[in-house]
C-alpha cells in the first residue's frame, strides 16, 4: 500500500461568487491504517454535482456541516486495498463517501460493494443519486401522465439528461432548455428529445410560445433566477413545478432571485415543490432496478464527460458552473 496520501481540503467558502482553484488546498501525508470495523480503498474515480459548493457553503442544512480544512466530500468508486477486521475481501470494489484523495480510511458501512460488470461508471451517474434523483423526483413530485409536456432546465447535465429520458419513456413530450447549439443538438438528435431551446439563441419566451401553446404539464428546474420565473408564466392547467436546483445562485450567493410570477401557480391551480433525495430512501433498491433495466435495454443512456487526475479535481468541479461539461462529470483519480 502506498504510504503517501494526496488530499485536496476545503480552504476557502465559495458564497456569492464561482468555485476556484484557490478554495482548496492539497496536502500529502501518511495513509491512515484502518481502525476497527474500517477500511482503506484506493479511490479509482470520483463523481461531482453543483451540490458540493453547497456543502462548502453549508448552506441547506440538510448535510453535515464542513470546516476549513476538511477534506474535501465526494462519491467515489475504489477498489478495498486493506479490510482490516471489516470481512470484506482484498481488491472488492466498491462506492461511498471517498472524498478528494489518493486513499481513503474509512468504516466499512458506508460503503456498497459492487460488481464488476463494465458499467461501473454508471453507478456514480445513472444508477447511482444521479439516476436516484431523476426517478424520485419525477415519479414522486413531477408525476408525470403519457401525453404531458415536461420542460426541463440545465437538460444537458446529469440530472437534466436522465430526467429527460425518464419522460420519454413514460410517454411524454420532452423540452430541453440548454447553452449552446452541441448541447441541443445533443438532446435531440442522441437522447431523442422532442426539442430543445438554446436559451443563449434569443428570449426564452419566444421560443416557448412556439413549443409549448398550451403550456407546461411538468417543468423540472435545475437553474432558478430569471429563467425559472419565465418558465412559471408559461404553465399549464395543474401543472407540476419539481424544484431541483438553482444553479443561477452560485454566483449570487444566498437565496435565489425570488420568480415574481409566482401567482401563476394560483392562476392555473399548479403546485410547486422542491425535494431531497434523501427523503426518498426507501424506493432506492426499485429505483436502481428500473433504472438498470432501461440502461440495459438502450432506453437509457449514459452520458459522461471525464476528467483525469487528481490533481485537476478543483478545475473538474468548476466545469459545472461553467457549463463545460455535457452528463455526469466524473475524473479518473489515477493512471
Amino acid at each position: 500500500m502506498r504510504n503517501s496520501n494526496r488530499q485536496w481540503t476545503i480552504a476557502a467558502r465559495p458564497v456569492g461568487r464561482d468555485v476556484v482553484e484557490s478554495d482548496f488546498a492539497l496536502v500529502e501525508g501518511p495513509t491512515r491504517p484502518p481502525g476497527p470495523g474500517e477500511v482503506v480503498v484506493k479511490v479509482d474515480l470520483l463523481g461531482f454535482d453543483p451540490a458540493l459548493k453547497g456543502w462548502m457553503e453549508n448552506i441547506g442544512g440538510y448535510v453535515a456541516p464542513t470546516s476549513i480544512g476538511d477534506v474535501m466530500r465526494g462519491s467515489g468508486i475504489g477498489t478495498v486495498i486493506d479490510p482490516g477486521d471489516s470481512g470484506l475481501g482484498m481488491g472488492t470494489t466498491v462506492i461511498g463517501p471517498l472524498g478528494w484523495q489518493d486513499f481513503s480510511t474509512l468504516p466499512a458501512g458506508q460503503l456498497r460493494t459492487l460488481e464488476n460488470d463494465g458499467q461501473l461508471s454508471a453507478h456514480l451517474g445513472v444508477l447511482g443519486t444521479t439516476g436516484l434523483t431523476a426517478f424520485c423526483g419525477l415519479e414522486r413530485v413531477g408525476k408525470p401522465f403519457p401525453g404531458d409536456t415536461l420542460v426541463i432546465t440545465g437538460a444537458a447535465g446529469a440530472v437534466g439528461s436522465v430526467v429527460g429520458q425518464i419522460g420519454q419513456i413514460g410517454g411524454c413530450r420532452v423540452i430541453g432548455v440548454a447553452g449552446g447549439p452541441d448541447k441541443c443538438r445533443m438532446l435531440t438528435e442522441e437522447l431523442g428529445f422532442d426539442a430543445a431551446i438554446d436559451y443563449k439563441e434569443g428570449p426564452l419566451g419566444d421560443r416557448l410560445r412556439e413549443l409549448v401553446p398550451e403550456g407546461i404539464d411538468v417543468l423540472w428546474d435545475n437553474v432558478g433566477g430569471t429563467m425559472l420565473d419565465t418558465l412559471l408564466g408559461k404553465l399549464a392547467l395543474k401543472a407540476r413545478v419539481v424544484i431541483c436546483g438553482g444553479i443561477s445562485r452560485s454566483k449570487t450567493g444566498g437565496m435565489p432571485v425570488g420568480p415574481s410570477n409566482y401567482f401563476n401557480l394560483v392562476f392555473r391551480r399548479a403546485t410547486m415543490e422542491g425535494f431531497i433525495l434523501n427523503d426518498y430512501e426507501a424506493d432506492y433498491d426499485r429505483a436502481r432496478q428500473r433504472l438498470k433495466s432501461w440502461l440495459a435495454d438502450g432506453r437509457l443512456q449514459s452520458r459522461e464527460d471525464v476528467q483525469a487526475g487528481l490533481e485537476n479535481a478543483p478545475r473538474t468541479l468548476m466545469r459545472l458552473f461553467e457549463g463545460a461539461n455535457t452528463g455526469k462529470q466524473l475524473l479518473r483519480v489515477g493512471d
